[in-house]
C-alpha cells in the first residue's frame, strides 16, 4: 500500500500483488487445503501413484485463461514451469487432457477456436528436462532470466514451479560421493550440499517470481509383513543421518505401513505441505466409470483425518 501511495505502484499492480498473496484452491484432489505462492507442496508416492497426473491436471488449470472468446474456462491464466528430472514426462498426455478440458465447456465447439486456445495454453507450459543434479542447479540459476523473457512475451506472470521428481538423482549423487575423482581439485558434492544449493536457488527464484512449488518424490513402502529380503534392503541403505533412519507411519486400507524419508533435512524443512499418494485396493463404480482402479491421497502436512480417493481417466482425474 505504501508503494502505491508513493507512486511506485499503480492500482492494477497493487491488486495483482494482493491477489497473489491470497490463498487459492487447486483442482481435485488437491482442493482440501488452500495454498498460496511461496508454499512448497510435496507429493510422495511409489510408481505408479498418479503423481505426474496430478501435476498435469494442476498445470492445465493454471495455463487455461479465465475467459476466452466469451467462454468461461475458470483457469488461473498464468505460466507454469515444469522441470522434468525423471525425463519421462508425456507431453502428448498433457495435450490430450488439455483438449478434453477445453471441450468440457459449453460454447467451445469451433475447431479453429479450440486450436487457438490449445496453442495458447501449450505455449504457457514451459518444459525443462535435466539429466543430473548439476544441470538442475544450472537450470535454477538461469530460471530468473528465462522467466523474465517468457513473462514479457506472454504478458502474464508465472504461478507454479513443478519438479518431477525431486529425489531423482539422490541415490546417484550419494553413490558418487565416495568415488575417486580424476580431477583432485574438484571435490565431490554430497546430497546434503546439493540439496542446500537447490533450496537456496529456489528461494532466490521465488523472491523475484513469486510462485507455488509442487514437487513429486518417489517413496518406498515397507509393511509389517515385509520379507527378509526387503528387510535386508532397508538395512543396506541405512546411514548415519537421522533423516534417513526415520520411518514414517501411514495407513493403507486401515493397515499400517511405513515409508522411509531419504531426502536431506534441508529439503524436508523447506516443505510446507506434504501428501502421500498410493494405489488403492478399492475397486468401485466412481463417477459413472465402471471398474475403475482407485488411488488414495492422504494429507500428512497439515494432518487431515481423511483419505481422498480418486481415479484417473482419459479426461483427467475424478474424485470419488
Amino acid at each position: 500500500m505504501e508503494r502505491w501511495i508513493d507512486g511506485d505502484e499503480n492500482a492494477n499492480q497493487m491488486l495483482a500483488r494482493v491477489s497473489m498473496a491470497r490463498p487459492f484452491l487447486l483442482p481435485p484432489p488437491l482442493h482440501r487445503v488452500p495454498l498460496r505462492v511461496g508454499n512448497v507442496v510435496e507429493l510422495i508416492g511409489p510408481s505408479p501413484s498418479a503423481k505426474t497426473h496430478i501435476l498435469t491436471q494442476t498445470a492445465i488449470n493454471c495455463i487455461l485463461p479465465k475467459r476466452w472468446n466469451d467462454v468461461e474456462y475458470g483457469g488461473l491464466d498464468r505460466l507454469v514451469v515444469f522441470v522434468d528430472l525423471d525425463c519421462r514426462f508425456d507431453i502428448m498426455r498433457l495435450s490430450e487432457m488439455l483438449n478434453y478440458r477445453i471441450m468440457e465447456f459449453e460454447g467451445a465447439v469451433d475447431g479453429d477456436h479450440n486450436k487457438s486456445l490449445h496453442d495458447l495454453c501449450m505455449s504457457r507450459f514451459l518444459y525443462i528436462h535435466c539429466y543430473n543434479s548439476f544441470e538442475f542447479l544450472q537450470t535454477l540459476k538461469t530460471l530468473h532470466y528465462r522467466l523474465q523473457k517468457e513473462e514479457e512475451a506472454h504478458g502474464v506472470s508465472s504461478l507454479m514451479l513443478m519438479i518431477d521428481s525431486i529425489g531423482a538423482f539422490h541415490w546417484v549423487d550419494r553413490a558418487t560421493t565416495f568415488l575417486p575423482r580424476r580431477d583432485s581439485s574438484r571435490k565431490n558434492l554430497s546430497p546434503q550440499t546439493l540439496s542446500e544449493a537447490v533450496v537456496r536457488e529456489i528461494k532466490i527464484v521465488i523472491q523475484m517470481h513469486p510462485m507455488l512449488i509442487i514437487a513429486t518424490k518417489s517413496a518406498i513402502f515397507m509393511d509389517r509383513l515385509s520379507s527378509a529380503s526387503n528387510l535386508a534392503k532397508w538395512n543396506f541403505i541405512k546411514d548415519n543421518r537421522q533423516a534417513e533412519r526415520v520411518c514414517r507411519s501411514v495407513t493403507r486400507n486401515d493397515q499400517p505401513i511405513q515409508y522411509r524419508e531419504y531426502m536431506p533435512s534441508v529439503w524436508q524443512a523447506f516443505v510446507t505441505h506434504r501428501m502421500l499418494l498410493r494405489a488403492s485396493d478399492d475397486y468401485r463404480v466412481v463417477s459413472n466409470h465402471e471398474n475403475c482402479s482407485c488411488y488414495a491421497l492422504e494429507w500428512l502436512l497439515p494432518r487431515l483425518n481423511s483419505l481422498e480417493r480418486f481415479v484417473v481417466k482419459d479426461a483427467g482425474i475424478f474424485v470419488d
